[in-house]
């Protein structure tokens, strides 16, 4: 039988974590599978860390400040022992009990990862409409087939995710992450619940951060492997663009014609130096990247303790 390793990143969630560590104990338990439970107390500056250490079973990691969420799944991915790993928002919003069902999907179509969906959102107006439009630009960019990547309420095998370093924003592109490494992925609509506490940590900086990196996994995803492609394809244009103007110049001065008073010399330098610099960096990008690959991972946070309670239950 597969166990299970929940991961729920927190920040300043004090009214929220004891009703969703039973709600998560509940629907673990009605899977007749080993269990754990592992809190990331993200800098909270609330009683959120002191109500999860009276909780059974839990794992609390608390992270010395708040570095996002991003940071945060990554330490729980670090931290997660068993062979599967649910991951949702501390918020409440994400409902526990489709944990045995993204199970079973996962399950039943051998699969690596299933997302959930939020087919009927209980957002704001102004948070729907935002994730709509990031949902769209990331259908055109990153192609991962998955309508609501944004999506905390996933499951991923142990296997997926024990490689994977993320950093900035990169949570929400986790399955268009795994889908490049040739994992298999796959999405079931979830239900979605009101906030019943607290306050929202979404903000127009994070949707800007999370663009920006959407942009990265898409150049990741075209040319991580081979920068060289890019720059250097670019590069070649124009210097190919350089030469012609610069015959255009030479031959305008045999014909009689001053260049004093010309912009083409000046355009033939810019396309020439450009060529060049953009040549150049692809080739250093390309060296840069084949270093990457034979590195390690790092991280992008920091432990201040971690506090056991039984990780493993049954």
């Amino acid at each position: 039988m597969k166990s299970i390793s929940v991961i729920i990143p927190v920040y300043n969630e004090a009214g929220n974590v004891r009703q969703l560590h039973q709600e998560v104990v509940a629907a673990c338990r009605k899977t007749d599978a080993p269990f754990g439970i592992i809190f990331i107390d993200d800098g909270s500056t609330d009683s959120t860390a002191r109500i999860i250490k009276t909780l059974h079973p839990v794992k609390l990691i608390r992270l010395r400040k708040n570095f996002g969420q991003t940071a945060a799944l990554d330490a729980g991915f670090s931290y997660a022992v068993n062979d599967y790993i649910v991951t949702l928002d501390g918020d409440g919003q994400n409902d526990p009990a489709d944990i045995p069902r993204l199970i079973k999907h996962l399950e039943e179509n051998d699969l690596d990862v299933v997302s959930g969906w939020r087919v009927d959102r209980k957002d704001t107006f102004g948070k729907r409409i935002t994730s709509s439009g990031a949902n769209f630009l990331r259908g055109i960019l990153i192609k991962d087939g998955i309508h609501d990547s944004g999506c905390t309420l996933k499951i991923y095998t142990r296997e997926s995710v024990s490689e994977l370093s993320l950093f900035g924003e990169m949570h929400r592109f986790i399955p268009a992450l795994l889908k490049m490494r040739g994992f298999r992925i796959g999405e079931i609509p979830v239900n979605h619940r009101q906030r019943q506490s607290g306050k929202t940590k979404y903000s127009f900086t994070r949707t800007f951060k999370g663009f920006l990196d959407m942009v990265s996994l898409w150049f990741w995803k075209k040319f991580a492997v081979r920068p060289l492609h890019l720059l250097g394809a670019g590069g070649i244009l124009f210097l190919i663009a350089g030469f012609f103007s610069g015959m255009y110049a030479v031959s305008e001065y045999l014909n009689g014609q001053s260049m004093s008073d010309s912009t083409v010399p000046v355009l033939t330098a810019f396309l020439l130096i450009t060529g060049m610099q953009l040549f150049i960096s692809g080739l250093m990008l390309d060296m840069i990247s084949k270093i990457y690959y034979k590195k390690h991972k790092g991280q992008s946070y920091f432990i201040y303790d971690i506090t056991e309670n039984n990780e493993v239950s049954s």
